[in-house]
């Protein structure tokens, strides 16, 4: 029997500088769901990688003396081995200037063209230079570039131009049939009262402004603009061809299952590439989910405030197991998360060092104590043995029962707890109703410090009860 496929990728990281802590969280949190659903038994496919076209490349690239291919080269290089040192397991680390990417993309601007949804025009607007992006006067906060704060400057040039009003009434149809293709639920009510309901823009898709791109093959003055480049590497990587020859592997894992992105670029990820797709008459991705940030400081990591902390450096001080825990039970799912060297050593030495160490320490004294530090199985069974390993064992099933109630009852995931919290929450309360009898001196002699007693697998079980799961 077949495994069922699962289909993950990151955002593709962009190639103008070194990563830091906050952008490396991304690819930990994949990697963490996708090691999860290998265990269920999932063929998992894993996808990220790099972008690496665009002006702000271009001009680093003339800073340093260099050209722009060796530029990204050498920052794919860092990026990689960013990656590799935390111990992620990505199958694929696609790249925007690979060979194959490069070619589907023009095909796919070519045919985008010839069926008449990209048209040849001119755009003056503010454009800002690190964002790639243009923005009328409306749309600006305080004069500044509204994603990253940023100067931004008049601009006037020939371009080419993707109708997203064509598309923008059956995007908003599919987003309100489809209520867990945006998560969490409040980045879905942001692109539909900031974007869509307002009224979409048509898309500038081409530059003449600079040569760092992928030139427009029917008109080499004009380079594809970023997004139509570095979203379409979701289908390029595994195999999509815009001529029909698209390989088994597209067939088999499009559409994804999950794109895990930043919240600061769901946008493109839930407005422009759903529209891109429709107009290539392809599936939609299953669900885009926007993640926070891990903020410094109060803010967001930025090389500008000095705020910068780099995984590699986290590594080295704490290990990479330590790193991957913290940004993991740090960041919330819908709100920023904080990161400091001061909280990174409470978090160590408080859940690792003492609660997980000191349970090391003592099983490994006990051992050596009572045992000749030689656990051998002596067959000897008693009930709350019994009632322990069934609570363990059920962890599986009553993990398959919560996705089966998500299922049956057409509910969001954030309408109920993730299989952690539930296990969490039964183990606290679990914790206080042990703590309250087991003082009882009728009760303390039944009770063992080395194992649950039977009134705390019962009140296990009870929480789980009063949660739904049964």
């Amino acid at each position: 029997m077949s495994k069922p496929k699962y289909y993950i990728s990151t955002a593709i990281a962009y190639t103008s500088s070194r990563p830091h802590i906050g952008n490396t969280y991304e690819i930990v949190l994949a990697d963490s769901i996708a090691r999860y659903k290998r265990m269920e038994g999932y063929d998992v496919y894993f996808q990220t990688g790099t972008d690496e076209h665009g002006q702000k490349i271009e001009e680093k690239a003339n800073a340093a003396g260099i050209t722009p291919k060796e530029y990204v080269d050498n920052v794919a290089k860092i990026v990689k081995a960013n990656w590799d040192v935390m111990n992620t397991s990505y199958d694929k680390f696609i790249r925007t200037t690979d060979d194959y990417h490069e070619k589907q993309v023009q095909k796919i601007f070519k045919k985008l063209y010839e069926q008449g949804d990209i048209y040849k025009g001119h755009y003056e607007g503010m454009y800002c230079t690190p964002c790639e992006s243009f923005f009328t006067e409306s749309q600006l906060v305080d004069g500044k570039c509204p994603d990253c704060g940023g100067e931004v400057k008049p601009a006037k040039e020939e371009a080419y131009f993707f109708k997203m009003s064509k598309y923008a009434d059956r995007l908003i149809d599919y987003i309100n049939k489809h209520p867990e293709f945006i998560q969490p639920p409040q980045r879905k009510t942001e692109m539909m009262n900031n974007f869509l309901l307002p009224g979409l823009q048509d898309l500038c898709v081409s530059r003449t402004s600079f040569k760092w791109g992928i030139p427009v093959d029917f008109d080499n003055k004009h380079v594809v603009y970023v997004w139509l480049d570095a979203l379409t590497n979701y289908i390029t990587g595994i195999g999509y061809d815009c001529d029909g020859n698209s390989t088994e592997q597209f067939k088999r894992d499009w559409p994804a299952d999950l794109h895990l992105i930043g919240k600061d670029i769901i946008r493109f990820h839930t407005i422009y590439w759903p529209i891109f797709l429709m107009a290539l008459d392809l599936p939609l991705p299953k669900q885009v989910f926007g993640h926070p940030w891990l903020l410094m400081n109060g803010g967001k990591m930025s090389k500008s405030k000095g705020n910068v902390i780099y995984a590699e450096d986290l590594v080295d001080l704490f290990g990479v197991d330590a790193v991957r825990y913290f940004v993991l039970h740090e960041m919330p799912f819908e709100s920023d998360g904080t990161i400091t060297w001061d909280l990174m050593i409470e978090r160590t030495n408080s859940d690792l060092a003492n609660t997980l160490g000191n349970l090391v320490n003592r099983t490994i004294s006990m051992t050596n104590k009572y045992f000749g530090g030689v656990v051998e199985n002596k067959n000897v069974v008693e009930d709350v043995d019994n009632d322990l390993k069934s609570v363990v064992l059920a962890i599986s099933t009553l993990t398959k029962r919560c996705r089966g109630r998500l299922q049956r009852t057409k509910r969001k995931p954030t309408d109920f707890p993730p299989f952690s919290i539930i296990l969490w929450k039964a183990s606290r309360s679990a914790r206080r109703s042990s703590c309250r009898l087991c003082r009882t001196p009728q009760r303390r002699s039944s009770h063992s410090s080395a194992r649950p007693c039977a009134h705390t697998i019962r009140s296990i079980r009870s929480a789980f009860t009063r949660m739904g799961v049964k």
